[in-house]
């Protein structure tokens, strides 16, 4: 019986590289090892990183503290990717370090929006209506 890897998402050793490139990038953030202006007094997280199913490519999603200035943030750590890359891979242990590539994480916005239209007066409505019709 053959399985289809492609339809049931990423495999456990993608999740595990993404996890160590994911901690290796916030080490050096927390560090402060990367030299340009627009990062100068950023405090930057790393909530998530997808890797390919090749794991030649690390996508990091990232999002400054507050989230300002995080599109100018992404610019400049692109602008370092190869620096980046060459930091990261004697902290992962692989034959092959991935290119990274960063991203503004933007499930913090996501999830706003979604718990605001959830406390919206019509959803509260529609809420207490199907409350009333159960009893």
């Amino acid at each position: 019986m053959s399985r289809d890897n492609k339809s049931s998402g990423p495999t456990q050793r993608s999740l595990r590289v993404g996890e160590l490139v994911r901690h290796a990038l916030a080490a050096m953030f927390a560090r402060g090892e990367i030299e340009d202006d627009a990062l100068r007094g950023a405090v930057i997280t790393v909530p998530e990183v997808r890797m390919s199913p090749d794991l030649k490519i690390a996508n990091a999603f990232v999002m400054p503290l507050g989230g300002l200035h995080a599109e100018e943030i992404v610019a400049a750590l692109n602008r370092h990717r190869k620096f980046v890359r060459g930091h990261v891979a004697p902290q992962i242990n692989m034959k092959f370090a991935p290119e990274v590539r960063f991203f503004v994480d933007e499930t913090f916005e996501e999830a706003s929006r979604i718990d605001a239209l959830l406390r919206s007066k019509k959803v509260q409505q529609d809420l207490d209506d199907e409350d009333g019709e159960t009893e």
